[in-house]
């Protein structure tokens, strides 16, 4: 038996609780945010080649996402990493917040059921944390993007697992993308699917931690 089936298992319970089409799982929200942010980048940087190409002219400016300046720290490391550059507002937010000038939201402090229900046709990524501290809270941790597109939901498990297909030896991948090793294992899923059995249909946001104002933090200067 294939022990990976039950990480399957629990996406698919995700997808019935969520209402999103598809469900992808992660090490962690954090990891979940910077391959949602990576696929926005990528996204981005074909359309504006195609651009370039029917234009002649080069178009390769480096897009700022902006976010609230009091979050975890771990967000604008993602967005950096995914290769954006990072601004900060101050604003109060409560549960999830959109990263501006994208269609990802952090929704680390709020998981519940149906948030994921909305148009077939929207185009928006829901990344959310299973950290022990958190509505479903998984021992050992995890996260999920939540999202209804195809062409990224193949993408987003190609990136999660160093770049291949899940259950193809490597000897035998054909095509292969730069990707990072951020899956979730069948201990962290099996803790999931158990504790998701008896999740309440809503759950109230989660109150923000203290955090600090990240704007006035050296390393995102």
């Amino acid at each position: 038996m294939n022990p990976y089936r039950i990480v399957e298992d629990f996406e698919t319970a995700l997808c019935e609780y969520t209402g999103a089409k598809y469900a992808v799982t992660t090490t962690s929200c954090t990891m979940a945010l910077l391959l949602a942010c990576r696929w926005h980048y990528v996204d981005r940087w074909n359309h504006l080649i195609e651009i370039s190409r029917s234009t002649d002219v080069q178009l390769y400016p480096i897009p700022t996402i902006t976010i609230p300046n009091r979050t975890y720290v771990g967000v604008p490391m993602s967005i950096i990493h995914a290769g954006f550059n990072v601004a900060f507002e101050d604003v109060d937010w409560e549960g999830h917040y959109t990263l501006m000038g994208t269609s990802i939201l952090d929704s680390a402090r709020w998981f519940t059921a149906e948030m994921a229900a909305y148009d077939s046709n929207q185009e928006e990524f829901i990344c959310v944390s299973f950290h022990p501290t958190k509505h479903l809270g998984i021992s050992t941790h995890g996260g999920a993007i939540l999202h209804n597109n195809e062409e990224a939901d193949e993408w987003f498990r190609m990136m999660r697992f160093d770049g291949r297909k899940q259950g193809v030896a490597p000897r035998n991948q054909k095509e292969w993308v730069l990707g990072y090793h951020c899956y979730m294992n069948p201990v962290t899923a099996s803790e999931g699917l158990l504790r998701l059995s008896t999740l309440p249909q809503y759950n109230e946001p989660l109150p923000n931690d203290p955090y600090p104002d990240l704007s006035k933090m050296s390393i995102f200067r």
